[in-house]
């Protein structure tokens, strides 16, 4: 008698399929028309712009390829670090927020994590809330960098994961009831037009003793060694959206040698500094960090 071989769903099929279910969120971001997904394959507008899903089952809807700095290493930098527990009283506090206001309305929870980079906030965040719900939850990221999305589509089959520009998002109007922006650069604009009229924006800025230990090895001396431009963004935000609450979370993380070394890689503290203080950071001894961040929720 023969046995027969259940393969298991390629990621771009597992993609495709929660494309299909939630098509409707899109549109072109060339015409601003509506998009469908065809054949499983692509997404296709009323205009025929198409945009095909890669083997790993994201979607590119940039018109012109983007140049960053972000590159390989430092989003596997990225992934040692947020997979270490170093963000997590963050996430909790993001999740039970979410929880209390989403899971009681009954109706699909729809977050957007703009500026994703390789997706682990995101999954973090669905993975806390799901256990806390019985209604369906999207997780959308996208990100500019094409690197950091085909990252997020290899390691987290459960999410939607698009290349695009966060100041031409290829999302419709009032689709989304959550969008996240951690530690990434915002546009408010764009994100008060993909908001819906109950949901929440939820923006993470540094605190000024956020990595104070790592900045002044890389910074003493220079006005970079503290970080003063936490109440600049917290009054930009208030430009755009109705402030509903801040909290602030801060606490010591210690960093084992290979963590130590994954926080300068993925840094862009890192970026502007000297060979000679880099070295020196990459010796240092003191192993504990300081994590403070501050957590905006705001609505329309």
């Amino acid at each position: 008698m023969g046995c027969f071989v259940v393969s298991k769903p390629s990621k771009r099929m597992i993609r495709a399929g929660l494309i299909s279910e939630f098509e409707g969120i899109f549109r072109c971001p060339i015409c601003f028309s509506q998009m469908r997904l065809v054949q499983y394959k692509s997404l296709r507008c009323n205009q025929n712009h198409c945009f095909d899903l890669s083997k790993q089952g994201y979607v590119n809807v940039l018109s012109v390829a983007s140049k960053t700095k972000y590159d390989k290493r430092m989003f596997e930098s990225r992934r040692v670090i947020y997979q270490s527990g170093f963000f997590e009283p963050m996430y909790a506090m993001i999740c039970n927020k979410i929880i209390d206001e989403r899971v009681t309305k009954r109706e699909p929870i729809k977050i957007l994590d703009a500026g994703c980079g390789e997706g682990s906030h995101l999954h973090n965040i669905q993975q806390g809330i799901e256990p806390h719900t019985s209604v369906p939850l999207l997780a959308v990221g996208m990100d500019i960098s094409k690197t950091g999305i085909r990252h997020a589509a290899m390691e987290y089959p459960n999410a939607i994961w698009c290349v695009a520009d966060l100041a031409n998002s290829p999302f419709d109007n009032e689709q989304f009831n959550t969008i996240l922006n951690i530690l990434s650069p915002a546009n408010y604009s764009e994100f008060k037009r993909m908001i819906t009229d109950d949901g929440m924006v939820i923006k993470v800025i540094p605190g000024r003793g956020y990595l104070k230990e790592l900045r002044s090895v890389l910074y003493e001396g220079t006005n970079k060694q503290v970080y003063v431009n936490d109440s600049a963004a917290l009054d930009h935000f208030q430009d755009h959206f109705e402030l509903r609450d801040v909290q602030r979370v801060q606490y010591g993380f210690q960093l084992d040698e290979m963590q130590l070394q994954s926080l300068l890689h993925m840094t862009p503290l890192s970026w502007g500094t000297t060979e000679e203080r880099l070295r020196e950071a990459q010796e240092w001894k003191m192993k504990e960090i300081t994590i403070d961040l501050t957590v905006l929720y705001g609505r329309k």
